[in-house]
């Protein structure tokens, strides 16, 4: 079932022991439309520092004690890896983030979440490469340049193939396999407009310095997609 990310910031989070925050952010692949983590402010829990949450933490977006409900303890949380504040995702960082789960690297294997079924894969984690060379001969990490915030991409301008229409006002997210599988896009006027969908799969690249989104589709095809009110949408039980 999908589900609106939009709707889903703010929602509270639930380790098994007591809560732990609220959804602020996700962090999706824009290569597959995946999504690998969601963001959470842990309020005066604990302050100043960012938490991700792989869905692999989830048995499923179900709200327990009115709180979405994670398969970790405050614990294991709070001695999760610590990532620095206002900066890239590096590679080392989440080879680092899954070694410490002991869960499967998402980039590893056939059964890549996000293409088919529930985030899950049957492999073990394997030490990766972490560090790429520099051309003075140093090493650096690397960052992994597909990782994309959600609330940074909301917003962005949709350009079809002969001329830009809408934007980007939410995502829609398979409740299973964490896929984004549909774009929100609200065309017309700002408030009496229409927000129509449009499949991930129409998306050519993306220009994060233009802040645009390119789709091979022609505006017409934009206007006559189907509406966002027609289609399903699952709730939080």
């Amino acid at each position: 079932m999908l589900r609106s990310i939009k709707k889903l910031y703010g929602k509270r989070l639930g380790a098994s022991d007591g809560e732990i925050g609220h959804v602020k952010d996700f962090y999706f692949d824009d290569q597959n439309w995946a999504v690998r983590y969601v963001i959470v402010d842990t309020g005066a829990w604990l302050p100043g520092r960012q938490v991700l949450i792989s869905p692999h933490a989830f048995g499923g977006l179900h709200r327990v004690a009115n709180a979405i409900a994670l398969n970790l303890t405050r614990k294991q949380i709070e001695d999760s890896p610590s990532i620095e504040l206002h900066k890239p995702v590096s590679r080392q960082y989440e080879e680092a983030y899954y070694q410490y789960y002991g869960w499967p690297f998402y980039w590893e294997g056939a059964g890549l979440w996000g293409m088919s079924g529930v985030p899950l894969l049957a492999l073990q984690p394997t030490p990766l490469l972490t560090k790429s060379p520099t051309l003075d001969g140093r090493s650096r990490d690397r960052a992994d340049a597909h990782l994309r915030s959600a609330q940074a991409v909301n917003g962005y301008h949709i350009q079809a193939s002969d001329g830009t229409i809408g934007h980007i006002c939410d995502f829609m997210m398979d409740d299973e396999s964490w896929a984004i599988s549909q774009l929100v896009i609200k065309i017309g006027h700002r408030f009496s407009g229409k927000e129509i969908l449009a499949s991930t799969n129409s998306v050519d690249r993306i220009s994060y310095d233009k802040s645009t989104v390119f789709v091979n589709l022609t505006e017409e095809a934009v206007q006559q997609s189907p509406e966002r009110d027609s289609t399903p949408v699952a709730a939080l039980d």
